[in-house]
């Protein structure tokens, strides 16, 4: 049985920066693509970024490209977030998820087809 988890949330001063991973157990993550959302308190879901599991490409939400980065480590089976100048209004918690099959690509995944997801980190961005 896959499963993600995620890690690296923590409370951060706005400006500032931090690197979430999720890590895969159960599967190999070579042949899915994966993504990340979030989502803050009484507020909808939002895709972040995906990446590819074939040639890494990287896709990213209009509103989160320039500031976060997602990248892969598959020997590791894991997949990072890298945030750059937090802002107060990316606090929430922050997930990753992967397709039901292999086939559903990116842009299919950030529309929120995904089959399992972890359980999320929380990030704060606050003084």
């Amino acid at each position: 049985q896959v499963q993600l988890a995620e890690s690296g949330g923590a409370l951060v001063q706005p400006g500032g920066s931090l690197r979430l991973s999720c890590v895969a157990s159960g599967t190999t993550l070579d042949y899915y693509a994966i993504a990340w959302f979030r989502q803050a308190p009484g507020k909808e879901r939002e895709a972040i970024a995906c990446i590819s599991s074939t040639d890494g490409r990287t896709d990213y939400s209009d509103s989160m490209k320039g500031r976060f980065t997602i990248s892969r480590d598959k020997e590791k089976k894991t997949v990072y977030l890298q945030m750059n100048d937090l802002k107060p209004e990316d606090t929430a918690v922050y997930y990753c998820a992967i397709p039901p099959t292999i086939a559903v690509a990116c842009p299919v995944l950030l529309r929120g087809v995904y089959d399992v997801r972890g359980q999320g980190t929380r990030v704060t961005v606050s003084f």
